[in-house]
């Protein structure tokens, strides 16, 4: 098992009054028990989005696995990349079980995983990553045992999410193609830091 750096968490919050609005970058997670809603712009990262009904607790996450090669037939939960996945749910779970909830009471809502470019040109690694990214997710949390409300993956376009705590709404709008390119670039950057962070550790 290795030891990974902690995500970022120096989120960038705006207030209202009582209101909070939480936007989460590649790489940072959040969860609160407060008035708020959490929102990020997803490429072919992912997205989750937990939640305590009992407790009126919700978090999200917004990972992409790291691009290390993988085998097809390989469960992702035991390859390099679905190790820093794993890292990613388990610092979210971890604050979220630090703030008051348990495990067993927590649903899920999971968005993301485009792949961007379609078939376009870009590497294979591009296009496979949002579809490891959305299995990754699946299985993580059937293996968890945390039912999956809601879910929207794959495709072919970015999303941008805000997750509201109260009712536990998920807003989703898509980001037209004129956005793509840029989502690809940051989506790359990401995987990459992804993968030095974990060189780093070894």
């Amino acid at each position: 098992m290795h030891d990974y750096p902690l995500q970022r968490t120096d989120v960038k919050i705006e207030r209202y009054k009582d209101f909070s609005r939480i936007t989460i970058e590649p790489g940072e997670y959040y969860a609160t028990s407060d008035i708020a809603v959490i929102s990020t712009l997803l490429g072919s990262c992912v997205a989750a989005c937990l939640y305590d009904p009992h407790r009126g607790l919700i978090g999200m996450n917004h990972f992409l696995l790291s691009g290390s090669p993988l085998l097809n037939d390989q469960p992702l939960r035991e390859s390099d990349g679905g190790r820093y996945g794993i890292h990613a749910m388990e610092l979210l779970i971890g604050d979220m079980v630090a703030k008051g909830t348990d495990r067993t009471r927590l649903r899920a809502k999971v968005f993301g995983g485009a792949t961007l470019m379609g078939d376009r040109g870009e590497p294979e690694s591009l296009n496979r990553i949002g579809r490891e990214n959305c299995r990754f997710i699946r299985e993580f949390l059937t293996a968890e045992g945390i039912p999956v409300d809601a879910e929207d993956l794959g495709g072919e376009f970015g999303r941008v999410i805000h997750f509201s705590n109260g009712d536990f709404s998920i807003y989703r709008r898509k980001v037209g193609a004129n956005r793509s390119a840029s989502l690809v670039r940051r989506d790359r950057e990401c995987w990459q830091r992804a993968i030095r962070d974990q060189i780093a550790v070894r």
